[in-house]
């Protein structure tokens, strides 16, 4: 979809360009990352970069550090990061808790934590899942009982991606279960480094450590690490998954992948010696998740319009996180049928450029194999996509 920009907004697009030109390196664009976001020694230096001109939180005020951008600078430098392969800045610290604190958080709690968010010099993990308390989220067992100045924290979460490197992680407890579930929840920081933690990688299905059970016994969290009132961390929880699944839709990342399909269809040859890019039925499912994804673009620019006039997304960023991520699994299943037996699904090293043999074939197959495989799992993290079209019939619907 082209948009039609005002001169000040295509200036804009040019500025992002030229700063992408002078700092993205081809190595860094050219790296493959899966899952949440690259390894945080990758990131480092690209954060710095963005840090330094003022650009690492799109989205924050700027009381806090943010741009002050408008909705449509905002989208203009979304497209452009994804369009270069830019590698994407872990959401945990920017795009969840960061805003968490800055709305709920006390002072303290703002100084202790939002310039270490913003430098990358903290890394952040998110403890939401549990073994049974996943999509039902509301379920979570993980205890905190308050003892004098401290909680005594004890329980389980999974699937919390990069815990392994991360400093800190931000955590939902139960506090109270003599009421309604979503009435005796607690949102606190925790110390990755505190005694009583431990964690244990979850090794997924590209062979690659992204994931992680983490335990906890008799963990001591003081009391000043809570965000907000005790038992009410359930609005503070919602409050950061609609930041979540507003920027799981993924527009520019998929507008990407297109570009890429398309270029591989031109290279393929079908068994006539034709290229796949001219196979109708090849183009007429390409066609489709096009015209999916224009609508989802609109979409998105009307939330973002809405929320720029203090209208906030609310209940309605579902339908982003439900139409994103199945667009996002459409494109990889269609790359993979692209590029066929070059598909290579578990070959790990050349996935993370450690090994000392050439390729098999392309030296995309890989990276589409292993994509395709991680992103199964897109439309189950954030809120599996079942239970958002639950959200949208009874909050936005009115069912």
């Amino acid at each position: 979809m082209d948009i039609e920009l005002a001169k000040e907004d295509e200036a804009f697009r040019a500025e992002v360009r030229q700063f992408i030109a002078e700092n993205l390196t081809k190595e860094l664009a050219g790296k493959v990352t899966v899952g949440a976001s690259a390894e945080r020694s990758v990131l480092r230096g690209w954060q710095k970069s963005l840090y330094e001109r003022g650009w690492i939180a799109v989205n924050w005020p700027t009381e806090y550090g943010g741009t002050g951008w408008t909705a449509m600078q905002k989208f203009i430098f979304n497209e452009e990061m994804a369009l270069a392969n830019a590698p994407r800045l872990s959401p945990f610290g920017l795009s969840m808790v960061g805003p968490v604190i800055y709305t709920f958080g006390n002072e303290e709690q703002k100084k202790q934590h939002l310039s270490g968010i913003l430098s990358g010099d903290t890394a952040w993990c998110q403890g939401y899942s549990e073994p049974g308390s996943g999509s039902d989220l509301a379920s979570l067992k993980t205890k905190a009982v308050r003892t004098g100045d401290d909680y005594i924290v004890n329980g389980q979460k999974i699937w919390t991606s990069y815990a392994h490197e991360a400093d800190w992680i931000f955590c939902l407890v139960r506090t109270d279960d003599t009421v309604k579930q979503q009435a005796g929840i607690t949102f606190l920081l925790i110390d990755m480094k505190t005694p009583g933690i431990e964690v244990k990688p979850i090794i997924s299905i590209d062979g690659l450590h992204h994931l992680n059970e983490v335990f906890f016994t008799d963990v001591k969290v003081p009391v000043t690490n809570r965000i907000g009132e005790e038992n009410k961390g359930w609005t503070y929880a919602k409050f950061l998954l609609v930041n979540e699944r507003t920027g799981i839709a993924g527009v520019p990342e998929s507008k990407r992948s297109i570009a890429r399909i398309k270029e591989l269809a031109h290279k393929e040859r079908l068994g006539h010696g034709g290229a796949l890019a001219d196979d109708p039925a090849f183009r007429h499912k390409l066609t489709e998740i096009e015209i999916k994804l224009t609508g989802l673009e609109f979409t998105n620019l009307r939330i973002l319009a809405d929320a720029a006039a203090g209208r906030p997304a609310g209940p309605s960023s579902s339908t982003l996180k439900i139409v994103g991520t199945e667009v996002q699994q459409s494109l990889a299943e269609l790359a993979v049928e692209a590029i066929a037996f070059y598909a290579q699904p578990f070959q790990k090293e050349q996935l993370l450029g450690t090994s000392n043999e050439p390729p098999v074939g392309p030296d995309y197959g890989v990276a589409t194999a292993s994509a395709y495989n991680f992103g199964r799992a897109a439309s189950i993290y954030g809120g599996s996509n079942e239970i958002q079209r639950n959200v949208i019939a009874k909050a936005v619907l009115g069912l």
